[in-house]
């Protein structure tokens, strides 16, 4: 090669090596971003990214400090020389304010959050990553807006408004997690999400049947999973994340990895998390009738009780958890878009704590009472088409597959005989939504929607010594079935340019065939069946009278269908009580009004606050009922008082929710959230109680500082009290979970928690977390909870992305 070639050959490798050019991405989606600026410290050179998210960086030295801002987007601070080491990719995350102000959970399809008279919530990946939850269930909790009941360790059952369990429902990518056998009892099924793998959380306050259908009551509650990141180039590109948690309380320890793999046209997402949980320990002040101060163990034979050495460890709570999530996006095209995932989720055995400490007598009832592994597979297929027809701009098809597998087993004190049930549900689910502008102030919103549930249910008793198995009554009809077909309009019109009304209305029909065997009960039935439709209609209005107010007005209607376990459960409900099936029962409607006031103060100041009031008919509640004229049966070798559920109350629910937030200069924050509900059940012949799923005065108070890199957040979370006069009756007969008051009667304290929590980000990828929980060493039990909360609790976390 000639002199004159290796002199060119030389200037281009050079000029290569000079020109550092950079690409800029939004972290969750991968798209590129623009106008980005990135300057040095002094601001001395700057420069910007172009339409297709790259900048050149030759301007500055290879190892000084240049910043990447964008007014949406979390600043990245690096250097000319890591940028390099990363293949010239910059990925920016979202400020969380900014995640707010889009919203998926309302119309199934993204809107502006100020167009949208529903109140909701936000749980934003970035608040997850700091909270450091150990469930979904404790996420909720953590946001200051959503109460949660808990049974046991491995547990987390929310309440909104005044409802709970099969009164709210529950989706994951938009595909409905409710299923035939969600009961009234305390539900624990949240617990399957793994909370590493959320990118945002939604929650809906109110009836949502119109877009969800049945079960929608009290509120909505939408996780929205993370999403594989493209690399929008030829080659490949591979990033992950790896997570560590250890807590005290609970002698926690939890691991999570994660791995993407990104190309031009296709990406990938696989996740993995491990959590193993001992006892956990309560705290040291506090009501006495909390303290655990024996438990029982089989020695030769024999069921004892024996002194706990510690009366504050909760035992037997332990459990451990495996969470698995593998997703893949295909984009050939900017029009299509093709989504595939699985999500597997299960337990080992886990204890129901609040059946191992009823009394009975001197001693307790129970030996043993543990659910089985608790186990969730779901996979779903989601087609995605932009275009502009006559017909609609965007559609959507989603087809789903669940199963569900749990058991309950459970023995009593010197007895041999174990109970065992196990359920399997087979879920399918097919969804078709479309959005259409059809003119340039009118969105529409439609689609149709098909639910398929199927039950098997077997029962069998053990002889803990000898092995003997024999069958015994299973808790559902095994081989029932559940089916919905419906078909929904929504539309959001444009009044005003301040001015927004949503609309809409769902029509939802309803199957339900249950067979019962009569081997174990003379039922005076063969089969239970549910065929009937339900209407239901929302009406709603946003306006904003100046640019620092909002004002939302919203009526609605919601409904819940009879369910498998409503129609066909048989079960201990509570000492000397078994519910039995009951075919005649129809659905439950709720009627919603509630309005809201935003307020913004000078830009330093958002103060929001909202009321509500609810009433619900034909309420599906458990009640007194007789089984062949009998109102006493003989049920596990206990002559038990006969119930059923029935639609046998109306209820009442009204409130008030509150927020505060505050800047004070670039570092201070406040941020503060207080819930009060009221509920009232009125049976057929007017006797009135209080609702049983009402929490009690809650809420949080936080003090933030937070700067580039570093974030502390002192806070409170507070619980108000329940008097013995405001407790449901279905709660008095339930003493052991309760403190006593002065005359003796159960009743729910009030309590409080100190914390301190805190994060630092090093510009390696590396994160640490340090967190103190309940400094105070307060022993509190939520309302209704069977279990005590942590008490003195250090959480320590890192996590580090590559």
């Amino acid at each position: 090669m000639s002199r004159p070639y290796h002199i060119i050959l030389f200037l281009l490798l050079a000029l290569s090596l000079n020109a550092q050019q950079v690409i800029v991405k939004d972290q969750d989606t991968g798209s590129p971003l623009a106008n980005v600026a990135v300057y040095n410290s002094d601001r001395s050179r700057s420069t910007l990214t172009n339409e297709s998210g790259v900048a050149y960086l030759d301007i500055f030295e290879r190892r000084e400090k240049i910043t990447f801002d964008h007014p949406r987007y979390q600043q990245v601070i690096t250097t000319v020389v890591r940028v390099v080491k990363r293949g010239r990719r910059v990925y920016m995350e979202r400020k969380p304010e900014e995640l707010e102000e889009v919203v998926m959970s309302v119309s199934r399809w993204e809107q502006q959050r100020k167009d949208v008279p529903q109140k909701l919530a936000t749980i934003t990946a970035q608040g997850i990553a700091f909270n450091q939850p150990q469930t979904a269930a404790d996420a909720l909790a953590q946001s200051g807006k959503v109460f949660v009941q808990k049974s046991q360790l491995g547990g987390g059952s929310p309440m909104i408004r005044g409802f709970a369990t099969n009164r709210l429902l529950i989706t994951v990518d938009g595909v409905r997690m409710n299923n035939a056998i969600f009961r009234g009892g305390n539900l624990q099924n949240v617990i399957s999400i793994d909370p590493f793998t959320l990118r945002n959380t939604e929650v809906v306050f109110g009836p949502g049947s119109v877009i969800y259908g049945s079960d929608a009551i009290g509120g909505v509650m939408n996780f929205f999973t993370k999403n594989p990141r493209f690399s929008y180039t030829d080659s490949l590109t591979v990033s992950g994340q790896v997570d560590y948690r250890f807590s005290s309380a609970s002698e926690e320890q939890t691991a999570h990895v994660e791995l993407n793999l990104g190309h031009q046209h296709w990406a990938s997402l696989t996740s993995f998390s491990l959590n193993s949980f001992g006892d956990l320990r309560m705290g040291k002040h506090g009501p006495q009738e909390y303290l655990r101060p024996f438990r029982v163990e089989r020695i030769g034979g024999e069921d004892v009780l024996v002194p706990n050495q510690d009366n504050r460890l909760q035992s037997p709570t332990a459990y451990t958890q495996y969470n698995l999530l593998q997703k893949v996006f295909y984009k050939p095209n900017a029009s299509w878009n093709y989504e595939w995932g699985i999500r597997y989720s299960t337990t080992t055995d886990f204890p129901r704590y609040d059946r191992l400490i009823r009394p009975q007598g001197e001693g307790l009832r129970s030996a043993e009472w543990f659910y089985g592994p608790q186990q969730w597979l779901m996979t779903h297929t989601t087609l995605t088409h932009k275009a502009k027809n006559a017909f609609y701009r965007g559609l959507k098809f989603t087809a789903a597959y669940q199963q569900f597998v749990e058991s309950r087993n459970n023995r009593d004190f010197g007895e041999t005989q174990l109970f065992e049930t196990r359920e399997k549900v087979d879920a399918l689910s097919l969804n078709l939504d479309l959005e259409h502008k059809r003119w340039e102030r009118l969105r529409l919103y439609y689609g149709l929607s098909y639910v398929w549930n199927g039950v098997a249910s077997e029962g069998n008793q053990r002889n803990i010594d000898t092995g003997e198995l024999s069958a015994s009554p299973s808790r559902y009809p095994d081989g029932s079935q559940w089916q919905s077909l419906a078909g929904y309009m929504n539309a959001e019109f444009k009044w005003k340019p301040n001015v927004t009304v949503l609309g809409g209305m769902r029509y939802s029909h309803v199957l339900l065939k249950a067979p019962f065997d009569d081997r174990f009960f003379d039922f005076p039935f063969e089969e239970a069946h549910v065929n009937s439709g339900a209407f239901t209609a929302s009406l709603g209005l946003s306006w904003l009278p100046r640019a620092d107010w909002q004002l939302t007005l919203n009526g609605s209607t919601g409904f819940r269908a009879p369910n498998v376990d409503d129609i066909g459960k048989i079960f201990d409900s509570e000492p000397g009580a078994v519910v039995v099936p009951n075919p005649d029962l129809e659905s439950e409607y709720a009627y919603n009004l509630d309005f809201g006031v935003r307020k913004n103060i000078k830009d330093r100041w958002v103060l929001s606050a909202s009321g509500f009031y609810t009433y619900l008919v034909d309420a599906l509640v458990r009640r007194d009922f007789t089984f062949n004229g009998q109102s006493e049966i003989l049920f596990q070798g206990e002559l038990s008082r006969v119930q059923a559920i029935q639609n046998a109350a109306k209820a009442f629910v009204y409130g008030f929710e509150f927020g505060l937030e505050g800047n004070w200069g670039k570092h201070w924050q406040w941020r503060s959230n207080l819930t009060y509900t009221r509920g009232t059940e009125e049976d057929d012949d007017g006797m009135e109680s209080a609702s049983r799923h009402a929490a009690p005065l809650f809420g949080d108070v936080h003090l933030i500082w937070n700067n580039e890199r570093f974030k502390s957040d002192f806070f409170a979370v507070y619980n108000g009290a329940i008097t013995n006069e405001n407790l449901a009756l279905s709660e008095r007969s339930k003493s052991f979970l309760y403190a006593l008051d002065a005359q003796g009667n159960p009743y729910s304290p009030s309590w409080y928690t100190l914390n301190w929590r805190n994060q630092y980000q090093f510009r390696s990828g590396l994160t640490l977390s340090v967190a103190a929980e309940n400094i105070t060493n307060q022993r509190y039990r939520p309302y209704s909870s069977g279990i005590a909360g942590p008490g003195f609790n250090l959480v320590v976390g890192a996590s580090y992305r590559f």
